[in-house]
């Protein structure tokens, strides 16, 4: 958890973060590789212009002379600040319903670097949520939860995330954590008593809300080896679940 790795949150919103803007921004064409060429793909500059919209804060930086829009979880920036921007995941053609905007190329990141100010790895754990990968669980009693019809217990996801990986997951299990609005997904936490140390909570992203203590059916994709920078590593995490309460 200590690798400082630049790996961008369109990761987060296009869960590639599977849509790289809030549920109201959508629009975004696929990535255009040649579009990468049109403006720096990460630097150090001014900050010319910035605006925040769907829990995002777009920011228009001058880099070698040249504009680059880069977008990253909401933080504090003012027009005229230097700020560095990591490599990010290009997105042309992106258009924004919540900014009645669109952007011809815009970089999405992890988090920026604001001279005098946060940090970007700061930036992205105050967006994250502190320790998001390793939580402090509340004290939820987890016992007698069912394995789901058809479905796995969190323990057999951790054994078979290799054989999982890409395929569609379901598990019933308690929610031990709940944090909205990261990256305009809500995050959980789920444990059903199997597993190990290290294998017995599974984090799932989701538009649902729940409470601390429900017991759900969660349904999703499962990811593997998701890195979202900033040390912020996922072994297996359950991505855009559908989420019903028992």
């Amino acid at each position: 958890m200590k690798r400082l790795t630049r790996t961008t949150l369109a990761v987060l919103l296009s869960c590639t973060l599977g849509g790289v803007a809030s549920a109201a921004d959508k629009g975004a064409k696929t990535p255009d590789p040649s579009a990468a060429t049109a403006a720096p793909n990460g630097g150090k500059g001014k900050v010319l212009e910035t605006m925040d919209a769907g829990g995002y804060t777009y920011l228009k930086v001058e880099i070698g002379g040249k504009p680059t829009w880069a977008a990253a979880p909401a933080f504090k920036v003012k027009k005229g600040d230097l700020v560095t921007v990591p490599p990010g995941a290009p997105m042309a053609n992106f258009h924004s319903e919540t900014l009645k905007r669109d952007f011809p190329l815009v970089y999405f990141v992890g988090g920026v670097d604001v001279e005098g100010g946060k940090k970007g790895a700061q930036a992205a754990k105050a967006a994250l949520g502190e320790d998001h990968s390793k939580p402090k669980i509340e004290r939820v009693k987890v016992s007698g939860v069912k394995k789901a019809e058809g479905g796995a217990t969190v323990g057999e996801v951790f054994a078979r995330k290799k054989e999982l990986s890409g395929k569609e997951v379901t598990l019933r299990g308690k929610v031990v954590k709940f944090t909205g609005g990261i990256m305009n997904k809500n995050w959980l936490h789920v444990q059903d008593g199997s597993g190990g140390a290290n294998t017995n909570d599974l984090t799932v992203t989701t538009n649902g809300t729940v409470a601390v203590g429900d017991t759900v059916v969660v349904k999703g994709k499962l990811a593997t080896d998701k890195d979202f920078g900033y040390g912020y590593r996922y072994d297996v995490i359950l991505e855009d679940a559908k989420v019903a309460k028992e």
